[in-house]
């Protein structure tokens, strides 16, 4: 293999491992708020230590692919930064709708733009330090944590609105109970987001 092409480090074990145990802990204490029956009466809390391994797998996946698209080198670790950033996401919103009550209309939209917004800085240095980073790399900056944050804004807008349509105007399909869709409406947003953040952050904020 060429010396020159990328492959997993010592650094994307680390960041693997420390992000796939923030999302298995937010996953397995969501599935228990949304009552979320368990497979073959094996427990959710196996997903703390399923997910570290899913993320390991998944970069090293994007490094195979990148032979052939180079972008995939770094799309791996996006995704398993964004998915972490999904289940912050997705546990604030739980947290607020468990706090109130509400899964639609303005103020679940409201919730919707507060939740993903928890989990900007956070994406902020994971993905400067770990999805986009190379050597030589300029130390974290106002100048694009503002720009960082210009694309975030926008991933908001197109997050929560995408959400809050969903969640407010289709009815619940396949039997799924208001919270439940409120969470698919959810995922449906932060897709939108992961598609439209990822060409704003290479492009415009991380650019080399």
């Amino acid at each position: 293999m060429d010396s020159l092409t990328p492959k997993f480090t010592k650094r994307d074990l680390s960041f693997s491992i420390f992000t796939g145990l923030i999302t298995g802990i937010l996953v397995w204490r969501i599935f228990l708020f949304l009552n979320v029956p368990e497979f073959r009466d094996i427990t959710w809390s196996w997903l703390i230590i399923i997910i570290p391994i899913l993320w390991i797998v998944g970069v090293n996946l994007g490094y195979f692919l990148g032979r052939l698209f180079s972008f995939f080198n770094q799309f791996g670790k996006f995704a398993a930064i964004g998915f972490t950033n999904a289940a912050i996401d997705f546990g604030v919103l739980n947290l607020l709708i468990h706090s109130t009550g509400t899964t639609e209309g303005f103020w679940y939209g409201v919730f919707k733009a507060v939740s993903f917004l928890a989990a900007v800085i956070p994406s902020y240095f994971w993905n400067k330090y770990w999805a986009f980073w190379s050597p030589g790399i300029m130390p974290a900056s106002l100048k694009e944590f503002l720009k960082f944050l210009g694309v975030a804004v926008s991933a908001i807008l197109v997050n929560s609105i995408s959400a809050t349509v969903i969640a407010t105007f289709i009815d619940p399909a396949l039997g799924f109970t208001p919270t439940a869709w409120a969470n698919v409406a959810a995922a449906a947003g932060s897709a939108l987001a992961l598609i439209f953040s990822f060409a704003g952050f290479k492009v415009a904020v991380f650019k080399r």
